[in-house]
């Protein structure tokens, strides 16, 4: 058996960070006993947090998720409020009986060994400390819990709809978020997640049939398991034999702010070496054999990519497991389904192994900026598959579509929502992966391919395992092309207005010379990349700047930088040396980089 050296960088990075940044730390320490006849649990937890802000707390909040997984809660409630409801929720919550819906009680609860009070709000423990935590201190939480596995409905559950017998994600009493904001005590209604960075030791007893994947690196691999095969380096290994009854399992993880895990009897497990000595885990049903023996190969390539062009992946282990109810990534692992054809699959594991960059590794809040979540994995994702497949040129025309729908259907709301808020599960979905992802490619459209490149690179290298904010990351990406970005930001992320600009007219001037007039019809300013065709098959790129970016990218491609638009003025004149009569035509973002949302006015001939 392989064995895995726990190289995780520690949460000392902290050291590393940028100039009066702070974040809380938390050490989890759980054992849990399973009863899979009853689908109900047993746990005791030993929670050591540290307060690393300058603040005093006087109260905690826990997130306790199964207990949306019931009729009336606001998860239920919110769905079935929707005028486009998630089908895979609907109204099911509303007739679950007793023995399918989740729940947590929390049977005791101490602090540094004293008992302390609390009070429960839907998903949402509230706990009156009985003394306060000082800047700088850490304390001690005992909790012990029983809780019971809903009927899979969305996301996590027990006898998901092809037949694995348990998903366990935010399945366990979970300490919320406090950063610079304060606490971050979200009730669930369906959408994801802020938690705190820190360690996971999770011990987990459970009849000695199932087999068991998820976060972390399992710590009783050589007593649980044996390799029995290997084909084109895929390795199979499979149980080994033991006594009746419950089988003990230890995972550790380090740097992560979730810990997940699923469980069925049936699993195939295998393994592949991916890059840079990544280990890759699948666990499957034998019948969805004909894909899935056939992915790591594809998963090494994904993780392969993503290292050399967006940074390097920080954990040991990555398993992609059959579960859930269509794909959702945790630290270190993604539960997916295990239906489709190949290239279906190879997208769904891309999608959710690189939210490990963002949602993972970066510690993006998905509650408050799903667009920055979602949209960069989305862009990544996109990237990533377009390289894989061999195709070269805009990778991103069917977020554009997507956007493009959403505009025409006016439902477009502010990006800057929150992801619980959207008035529609559409609006939500485009805004927060399709015009998500937009923001990246209009941004290297915007700064040029090198600068967006290495900002990249350098965001992920600054603020992995902090949490970063859109301001963060945009301060990033002005400190690496000198241009200033504020103006995006504002028009793209938090408004809804609309980009449009066209070429109004081609004329001669005094000395024959080649005038464009430009036209500003939307309200979103954008600055222009506009491609001179002459008659000779020759091409010009002129590049001009929003007045607000102060600056222009320094790129091979662009013969000229023109002066600056404002974008306060509906025309602008571009005066060239080209002469009239050797031009063909004229063409504003000629890749279709930007979500312009009339693309009829971006070219104009010369008879």
């Amino acid at each position: 058996m392989k064995k895995i050296i726990l190289a995780l960088l520690p949460i000392s990075l902290l050291a590393q960070s940028p100039a009066g940044y702070w974040q809380q730390e938390v050490h989890y320490e759980m054992d849990i006993v399973m009863d899979v006849d009853k689908y109900q649990f047993d746990g005791t937890q030993k929670l050591t947090y540290t307060n690393n802000s300058p603040d005093t707390l006087k109260q905690v909040f826990y997130h306790l998720y199964f207990n949306a997984f019931q009729p009336n809660s606001m998860m239920d409630e919110r769905q079935r409020a929707l005028p486009d409801p998630d089908k895979r929720i609907g109204d099911k919550l509303l007739t679950r009986k007793k023995k399918e819906i989740g729940f947590h009680e929390i049977k005791s609860l101490a602090q540094n060994g004293v008992e302390v009070g609390f009070k429960i709000t839907e998903t949402i423990l509230q706990v009156q400390l009985v003394q306060p935590i000082l800047p700088g201190e850490t304390t001690v939480f005992d909790m012990s819990f029983h809780s019971q596995v809903p009927l899979q409905t969305r996301r996590s559950g027990r006898d998901n709809a092809e037949g694995i017998d348990f998903t366990m994600t935010q399945w366990y009493p979970k300490m919320a978020q406090y950063d610079k904001h304060g606490w971050h005590a979200d009730p669930y209604v369906a959408r994801e997640y802020y938690g705190v960075f820190g360690t996971f030791d999770v011990n987990i007893s459970i009849d000695y049939q199932y087999k068991l994947g998820g976060t972390g690196v399992e710590l009783t691999k050589e007593a649980n398991w044996e390799v029995t095969g290997e084909k084109d380096g895929v390795r199979t290994l499979e149980l080994l034999k033991t006594k009746r009854g419950n089988r003990d399992w230890k995972f550790h993880a380090e740097n992560v702010h979730d810990f997940a895990w699923a469980a069925d009897k049936e699993y195939v497990h295998t393994q592949f070496d991916g890059p840079d000595g990544l280990e890759l885990n699948f666990f499957y049903l034998k019948e969805y054999d004909s894909t899935w023996a056939r992915l790591p190969k594809y998963t090494a390539q994904i993780f392969d990519f993503m290292n050399k062009q967006f940074g390097k992946y920080a954990y040991p282990q990555f398993s992609v497991i059959q579960g859930g109810d269509g794909g959702m990534e945790y630290p270190m692992c993604t539960m997916l389904k295990g239906t489709g054809k190949m290239p279906g699959l190879v997208g769904v594991t891309a999608h959710e192994g690189i939210h490990n960059w963002y949602y993972g590794i970066l510690g993006i809040n998905e509650v408050q900026y799903p667009w920055m979540d979602e949209g960069f994995t989305s862009f990544a994702e996109e990237e990533v598959l377009h390289k894989m497949k061999g195709l070269t040129g805009n990778a991103h025309k069917g977020a554009n579509r997507n956007y493009q729908y959403l505009v025409t259907k006016d439902m477009v709301e502010p990006m800057s929502t929150p992801g619980d808020y959207f008035s529609t599960n559409m609006s939500y979905g485009i805004s927060s992966y399709s015009r998500g992802a937009l923001f990246l490619s209009q941004l290297r459209y915007i700064l040029g391919e090198d600068d967006f490149n290495e900002g990249m690179l350098r965001f992920y290298n600054i603020w992995k395992f902090k949490h970063p904010d859109p301001y963060d990351f945009v301060k990033v990406m002005e400190d690496v092309s000198g241009i200033q970005l504020d103006w995006y930001l504002n028009f793209w992320v938090n408004t809804t207005k609309t980009i449009d600009y066209g070429v109004k007219e081609l004329r001669g001037q005094d000395r024959g010379s080649l005038a464009i007039d430009l036209e500003k019809v939307g309200e979103m300013p954008m600055p222009i990349r506009l491609s001179v065709k002459m008659k000779n098959g020759d091409t010009w790129v002129y590049y001009i700047p929003l007045v607000s970016m102060m600056g222009a990218p320094n790129e091979e491609s662009i013969q000229r930088v023109a002066k600056p638009w404002p974008w306060t003025n509906p025309n602008y004149t571009l005066s060239t040396e080209l002469m009239y009569k050797d031009v063909e035509s004229v063409t504003i973002d000629v890749d279709g980089e930007t979500a312009d949302i009339n693309t009829e006015n971006n070219s104009m001939g010369i008879d």
